[in-house]
């Protein structure tokens, strides 16, 4: 049975399961990625320095805006993930039907909101003026994209949680090609196309967004798989107060982890910065490789909360632990065979960025040589987080990672900063991952997170017409033609 449609992951060998499940995802990652950078390089090149900054600053906001939504996104991945493994296929309905008219409703006050108050959001963040036009003819029509933007990603992670993780893949290609393909033609106004410079960019962004949207729900009813709703499933679409409240208890201590992250992030650059300029294109240049460093992680963590969450809702705890050792085994095979790589050739990869510039050369592979390893050690904290996230426990790993990222990571780097300079930050990276390692695995071992239940049991009529409706296609645990 592959991934394609969906697939029951309660059973089976679990080392390939975890690996076919976790391999699409990471593909999914690198297209994003790649897609980012490759945009990035039409704007630079036909509009600019001032239009690549402006889309700096404008994808900023937008980072900020995902990231406030991820945690939702991610409480309905698990209750999706567990109601698959309990084979309650009218309840992962009812979880993405709430979810989708959440995001829906957010996503479009947002959109308005956003076009409106782009503006305000640009002189907040110091734009500056020569940039500024750029970034609000951008911005707003960035805006504009967000909300079926949004959709995906809860699509996508709603997949995920049926253990789905090819049709992800396959939708991501496709809105990345259109980006890419549509950039150029739009920013210059080739063929009948209108020249439309900044506006262009965000418009094949746009367009990208609604094709992969429309794209996508068409594939979910043609193929009949667990998220469609039809008739009076179509009611799930309006918020299901009960429902709501797990998913917002549960996603905003999620979401606040991509908070805490973000100021972190914001705060190491500062530091960074008072290393003078050469540091500071060092550090900028690490980061693009650091960020294909953790994708494995990234892409294990998914399909480990995936699994875990099934079986979870399955009611087969030995399995969560077996696939737990699975996903760190693979974990570090992966992750460090990635670390090595890069080692190996990252001068040639930082010189794509960096240039003929020795000194910054220098800097960023010394960063590169200290940090690197403590993504192996990040990876298997994914690995147990994803694990412990599988059954709603969100409170601690926030509490784990607020304090490995601001008093230990911060404060050490911040404090011996002024007495071994630069090496400060970079070890206060290691020192990082060491605590949350450390905090993580201890909240596996010996926390409480496996009494806590997420998924309210199922009512005894529900199930009982669940069972009897196996048979016919609304009632599949499988969809058609798995």
């Amino acid at each position: 049975m592959t991934a394609r449609a969906g697939q029951d992951l309660t059973s089976g060998p679990i080392v390939r399961t975890l690996l076919l499940f976790a391999l699409p995802t990471l593909g999914s990652s690198i297209l994003q990625s790649l897609n980012g950078s490759i945009n990035a390089i039409w704007v630079g090149q036909f509009l600019g320095e001032a239009a690549l900054a402006a889309t700096a600053n404008a994808n900023l906001v937008m980072f900020l805006m995902f990231s406030a939504v991820f945690g939702f996104g991610m409480a309905a991945t698990i209750l999706v993930g567990q109601n698959m493994g309990a084979r309650n296929v009218d309840g992962v309905r009812r979880v993405i039907g709430t979810t989708t008219g959440m995001f829906v409703i957010a996503a479009s006050l947002v959109a308005i909101a956003g076009w409106y108050g782009a503006p305000a959001l640009l002189h907040l963040l110091a734009t500056p003026p020569e940039v500024f036009d750029f970034a609000l003819a951008y911005l707003r029509v960035i805006f504009l994209g967000l909300p079926p933007g949004m959709i995906v990603v809860l699509l996508t992670m709603g997949l995920r949680g049926t253990g789905d993780s090819m049709t992800p893949l396959w939708f991501m290609a496709l809105s990345a090609v259109i980006d890419v393909v549509m950039n150029p033609v739009l920013i210059l106004g080739l063929g009948p196309a209108p020249r439309m410079g900044i506006e262009g960019a965000a418009t094949a962004t746009l367009i990208a967004n609604y094709a992969g949207l429309i794209g996508l729900v068409g594939y979910i009813y043609w193929r009949d798989l667990p998220l469609r709703l039809r008739g009076r499933e179509l009611a799930y679409l309006l918020p299901d107060p009960k429902l709501l409240r797990t998913i917002v208890l549960k996603g905003v201590p999620m979401g606040m982890q991509m908070l805490v992250v973000s100021i972190s992030a914001l705060a190491m650059i500062g530091l960074v910065n008072r290393e003078g300029a050469a540091t500071t294109a060092a550090y900028g240049a690490a980061n693009q490789m650091w960020t294909y460093i953790q994708m494995p992680a990234m892409a294990l963590g998914a399909a480990v909360s995936a699994m875990a969450a099934q079986n979870i809702g399955a009611g087969r705890w030995e399995r969560v632990g077996q696939i737990t050792r699975a996903g760190i085994g693979i974990n570090i095979l992966m992750t460090g065979s990635a670390v090595l790589l890069l080692l190996a050739i990252d001068r040639y990869v930082l010189s794509l960025f960096l240039g003929s510039d020795g000194h910054a050369m220098d800097i960023a592979r010394h960063m590169n040589l200290i940090v690197s390893w403590g993504f192996i050690l990040f990876g298997i904290t994914s690995v147990l987080s994803a694990a412990v996230r599988a059954n709603g426990a969100v409170m601690v790993p926030l509490l784990i990672l607020a304090i490995s990222f601001i008093p230990v990571r911060l404060g050490l780097a911040a404090h011996f900063q002024p007495l071994i300079g630069a090496d400060a930050i970079w070890w206060s990276y290691n020192a990082g991952a060491i605590a949350t390692l450390l905090m993580t695995w201890a909240y596996y071992r010996w926390g409480g997170w496996r009494t806590i239940h997420m998924m309210a049991p199922t009512d005894p009529v529900e199930a009982e017409e669940m069972v009897m409706s196996e048979a016919e296609p609304v009632g599949r645990a499988h969809p058609t033609g798995v």
